[in-house]
C-alpha cells in the first residue's frame, strides 16, 4: 500500500514542536533480516519492493519548543544526522525506528531521551550551502565535549525536479517512530506538511555513522535513492505527540 503524502491529524495533543528544513535522504537496500533484529518488539521491517531500508538523514533543525511554550532561547538553528530504518507494528503504524540521532545541542539530546528513549548522540555538525549544493559534516563527542568519534560526511547538488514516487513516499512519508523505552515498545505520532521533495546527485560520502550503527556491509557501498528538500526551501514545522505503548505479546518480535 502507498503511503499518503499528507499526514493523519494528531490523536492526542502535541508536546513537542520544531521547524525541519535543508533535508537530504540517502537511502540503501537490505534484506528485511538484516533489520529485523534491531527493532523494537512488536515491530517487524516494513519493506518495499521486498526490500527494508536503511537511512542517512541529515537536517537542520530550528525553533525548537515544549508546547505551548515558545522557541526555546539560546538553541538557535543547529543541525541533526539520523541513521534509521523503517517499521510497521500489529496495528498497521508505519515508522521510522532510529538506530542514531546526531545533535549539536545538549538540550533537546537529553528531552529527547527523556521523553521518548531516543538513541541521541552530542556531535559537533558543520553544514554549508552555496546555491543548489549542500554539505554536512559531523563527528560525535565524547563525554568530556571533544570531538573524536565516528563522523559522516555528506555533500549533494539539490536538483529541480520534483519527485513523489511510491518510493519516496516510503522512504519519508512517516508520521511516527517507534522505540523503546523503559522496557516497553512505544509509538509517537508527528504531523507536518507533506515533505517537498527533489532529485539529488551525490557529490561525496564518507561515512562511519551507518557502520557504527550496525550496518557495516553498507561501507564503501553506493546508495540506492537520494532525495533532497528543494534548494532555498524555508522548512517546515513539525509537532510530536507524547508517545503510548504498543500492546505487543509475550515472545513476539
Amino acid at each position: 500500500m502507498t503511503l499518503s503524502s499528507d499526514a493523519p491529524a494528531l490523536a492526542g495533543r502535541a508536546v513537542i514542536a520544531q521547524r525541519w528544513s535543508g533535508a537530504v535522504f540517502v537511502h540503501w537496500r537490505v534484506p528485511p533480516e538484516t533489520v529485523e533484529r534491531m527493532l523494537p518488539h512488536g515491530v517487524r521491517p516494513d519493506t518495499f519492493d521486498g526490500s527494508a531500508w536503511v537511512g542517512l538523514v541529515p537536517f537542520v533543525l530550528s525553533d525548537f519548543r515544549f508546547l505551548p511554550l515558545p522557541p526555546v532561547p539560546l538553541l538557535g538553528t543547529f543541525a541533526e544526522i539520523n541513521v534509521r530504518t523503517y517499521g510497521i507494528d500489529d496495528a498497521g503504524r508505519r515508522s521510522v525506528v532510529f538506530r542514531t540521532l546526531e545533535a549539536e545541542h545538549l538540550l533537546p539530546v537529553l528531552a529527547a531521551r527523556v521523553l521518548f528513549g531516543l538513541p541521541y548522540r552530542w556531535a559537533r555538525i558543520g553544514v554549508r550551502a552555496s546555491d543548489d549544493v549542500i554539505e554536512y559534516r559531523s563527528r560525535r563527542r565524547r563525554v568530556d565535549g571533544r570531538a573524536t568519534g565516528p563522523g559522516t560526511r555528506i555533500a549533494v547538488r539539490v536538483g529541480d525536479t520534483p519527485v513523489d514516487t511510491p518510493l519516496s513516499r516510503f522512504l519519508t512519508a512517516r508520521w511516527g517512530f517507534h522505540e523503546t523505552h523503559l522496557g516497553r515498545t512505544r509509538w509517537a505520532a508527528n504531523e507536518h506538511p507533506a515533505w517537498p521533495l527533489v532529485d539529488a546527485d551525490l557529490l561525496a560520502l564518507s561515512d562511519d555513522l551507518v557502520f557504527d550503527a550496525g550496518f557495516g556491509e553498507l561501507a564503501g557501498r553506493a546508495p540506492d535513492s537520494v532525495l533532497a528538500m528543494p534548494a532555498r526551501h524555508p522548512g517546515f514545522l513539525t509537532s510530536f505527540a507524547a508517545p503510548v505503548i504498543v500492546p505487543t505479546s509475550k515472545g513476539h518480535r
